[in-house]
């Protein structure tokens, strides 16, 4: 027999599946930048209450995923090319202390045994990459550069990047279907970097990282073109 805690346990559950599964679609891109939506179609398209939709929206709201309008319900928000550099900065910028702090604590190499499991999202991460299949990539990337976070910083700082990591593919997304070949702006070098962190090379894996911002912001330059800021 269920405990008296049941419900709100089930409704919680509810709700964290509902706004994974609506990042999922926005990461994908079949919740495009801009389109409005309300509560009961939510709940309708996935046969639920509107309380834990409520509830997964303002969640995914906060999150910066989505904007709320009392009167015409939610959107999914459209970041700008602006937007995504400073982005982009930020997490450089956070990295890099990360990378300064373990320099200072003599960590500068990881257990390889430790590694393992990230070393496999690496591999399939690259992969996607290389293939420039954005609908593999992405689960495998934020996968690859969470699980990495956990282990070479603490949660907060972790989940503070994981988060920045969703908003860039957010704004990404759209952009790089337009893209005739998005293998160009694809960072594949997953495995590299977990090669230099259990040798210890230091250098090598910031020049990897350096790499990475490089290119974020390369691209950024290219979208300032092609569509302005």
């Amino acid at each position: 027999m269920p405990g008296p805690g049941s419900t709100s346990v089930t409704r919680s559950t509810l709700r964290q599946q509902i706004a994974d599964a609506l990042r999922d679609e926005v990461l994908a891109g079949r919740l495009q930048p801009g389109q409005e939506f309300t509560v009961k179609q939510i709940a309708d398209q996935y046969g639920v209450s509107a309380t834990p939709v409520r509830e997964a929206l303002v969640d995914l709201s906060a999150q910066g995923l989505l904007e709320s309008d009392q009167h015409r319900g939610f959107r999914v928000h459209q970041f700008s090319v602006t937007d995504y550099r400073d982005m982009v900065e930020t997490r450089s910028l956070v990295v890099d202390g990360i990378i300064q702090y373990a320099e200072r604590l003599g960590r500068t190499q990881v257990n390889a045994s430790a590694v393992v499991p990230v070393r496999r999202r690496a591999e399939e991460a690259g992969r996607a990459a290389r293939s420039g299949d954005l609908d593999i990539l992405i689960g495998y990337d934020l996968r690859f550069w969470h699980e990495l976070g956990t282990i070479v910083s603490n949660r907060y700082i972790s989940d503070f990047l994981h988060q920045l990591r969703v908003q860039t593919w957010v704004f990404a997304v759209p952009h790089l279907k337009g893209e005739a070949d998005c293998r160009r702006w694809l960072f594949s070098r997953y495995e590299d970097l977990v090669d230099a962190l259990v040798r210890g090379e230091i250098t090598e894996a910031r020049d990897v990282l350096c790499g990475y911002t490089e290119l974020s912001l390369s691209w950024a330059d290219r979208l300032d073109e092609r569509i302005g800021s």
